[in-house]
C-alpha cells in the first residue's frame, strides 16, 4: 500500500508552530485550525482585525494577446467588463455545468490575468485552462511565487496602511494595487473571505515571516489576532460564502448554488455555458438556501435534511455563529421549497431537529 502523499506547508509554518497553533490536514496543506480559540478569533475579525496565512490558495497566471479571450472562455463571469486593476469573483465549469472551482480574477494589464484559486484545486484547474487554450495566450502555474496573508476586519485598513504607501482608501473593493509593503513588492487586493472589509496581500515567500510580524506589530493597537482556518469558516458561513466541496463541486451548477450572479450567459460562449442554459430552460431540481435551527442542536455539514417527514436534501454547510448566537447552516432542497420560512427538520444522531429556511445572508457588515 502506497504511503500518503507528504502534508506541504506554506512559507508561514514556522511561524503558527511557535504560536502554538493547533495543525489540521487542510486539503493535503498542514495548517492552523486556531490558535486563542475559533469564537475568539472570530470576535477578533467581526470587531477589529485578524490576520490569515492563506499562502495554501493557488495562483495560475494567463498572459498573451488573447490572454482575455482564454479567460472569459472559462470562466462564468465577463472579463472583458473588467477595467485594470479590478477582480471579480466567478467559475470554472465542466462542460456539463458543474464546479471545477471557484476563483477570483483579476485584470493586471489588457494581456495578463492573475487567478487566485483553491489550495487543493490548482493543478487541476490549471490542467483545465490549459486543455482550453486554443489561443495566442501562455498559461503558468505560479503558485510557488507567492505567499498570500489576509488582513480582515473593520481596522484592517488601519493595520495595513501604517506599513505602505499605496492610499488604501483609493482601492475600492474587489479592486486590487500593485506597490509595496514595507519596502517589499506587493500586491495588495481589496477582497476576503469574511464578510467584513479587508485585504490580502501577496509576497515573495521568502518574505512572508517578515511581513506576518510587521502586521501583527502594527495591529497590536486594535489588539490584531492570528486566526486559523476554524474562524474563517464561521465567518464566511455568517456571510454565505461558498466552500468548494460544500457548497459547490462538480456536480453543482452555479444556478443551483445561489450563484447565478456570476454566470454572464449573454457574454457569448464559455465552457459550460451550453449545459446551463439547459438547465435554466428546463427549471432547477434543487437550489441552496439558508437555514436556522430551532431546536437544540447544530446541523453538521453532510446531515440529510428532511421535508414533511421524508428525505428531502443534505447539509452542506453548519455550526454556530458567534455574531449572531445562533445555530445556523446551508442546505440543498428542491427548487419549490427552497424558499425562506419552510419548516425543515435535520436529521441529528437519527433523531429529527426542528429547523426553519430563511435569508441570506445570515450577516451583512454595515457599510
Amino acid at each position: 500500500m502506497p504511503a500518503p502523499p507528504a502534508l506541504r506547508y506554506t512559507p508561514l509554518h514556522s511561524v503558527h508552530r511557535s504560536l502554538g497553533a493547533r495543525m489540521v490536514d487542510f486539503g493535503g496543506w498542514d495548517m492552523p485550525v486556531q490558535y486563542s480559540g475559533i469564537i475568539d478569533e472570530h470576535k477578533a475579525v467581526r470587531n477589529a482585525v485578524g490576520m490569515f496565512d492563506v499562502s495554501h490558495m493557488g495562483e495560475i497566471e494567463i498572459r498573451g494577446r488573447e490572454a482575455a479571450k482564454l479567460t472569459d472562455t472559462v470562466t462564468t463571469n465577463a472579463v472583458h467588463k473588467l477595467k485594470l486593476g479590478q477582480a471579480h469573483y466567478s467559475g470554472l465549469l465542466y462542460e456539463h455545468g458543474g464546479f471545477v472551482d471557484d476563483i477570483l480574477v483579476h485584470k493586471v494589464t489588457d494581456d495578463h490575468y492573475f487567478l487566485c484559486v483553491n489550495a487543493s484545486n490548482q493543478d487541476k484547474d490549471f490542467e483545465h485552462i490549459v486543455a482550453q487554450n486554443h489561443f495566442d495566450a501562455i498559461v503558468e502555474n505560479t503558485g510557488e511565487r507567492y505567499a498570500q496573508i489576509a488582513i480582515q476586519g473593520p481596522k484592517a485598513r488601519a493595520t495595513l496602511q501604517k506599513l505602505t504607501p499605496v492610499d488604501l482608501s483609493g482601492i475600492q473593493y474587489y479592486w486590487f494595487a500593485d506597490g509595496e509593503v514595507s519596502g517589499t513588492p506587493a500586491r495588495i487586493a481589496h477582497t476576503g473571505y469574511t464578510g467584513e472589509d479587508g485585504f490580502e496581500i501577496y509576497v515573495p515567500p521568502a518574505d512572508a515571516e517578515r511581513m506576518w510580524k510587521l502586521v501583527m506589530d502594527a495591529g497590536a493597537e486594535f489588539g490584531i489576532k492570528p486566526c486559523g482556518l476554524g474562524a474563517r469558516n464561521t465567518l464566511r458561513l455568517e456571510a454565505k460564502m461558498a466552500l468548494y466541496g460544500h457548497e459547490i463541486d462538480a456536480s453543482i451548477s452555479p444556478l443551483e448554488a445561489d450563484l447565478e450572479w456570476i454566470v454572464k450567459l449573454d457574454k457569448g460562449e464559455f465552457v459550460g455555458r451550453d449545459a446551463l442554459l439547459k438547465q435554466k430552460q428546463n427549471g432547477l431540481r434543487r437550489r441552496l438556501i439558508g437555514f436556522e435551527m430551532r431546536g437544540r442542536g447544530i446541523g453538521r455539514d453532510g446531515y440529510e435534511v428532511f421535508l414533511n417527514g421524508a428525505a428531502a436534501g443534505w447539509v452542506t454547510s453548519g455550526g454556530p455563529a458567534p455574531t449572531l448566537n445562533k445555530n445556523i447552516g446551508l442546505c440543498y432542497l428542491p427548487a419549490q421549497q427552497s424558499v425562506p420560512g419552510t419548516s425543515i427538520q435535520i436529521m441529528i444522531r437519527n433523531q429529527p431537529v426542528d429547523a426553519v429556511t430563511v435569508e441570506t445572508p445570515f450577516y451583512k457588515r454595515a457599510k
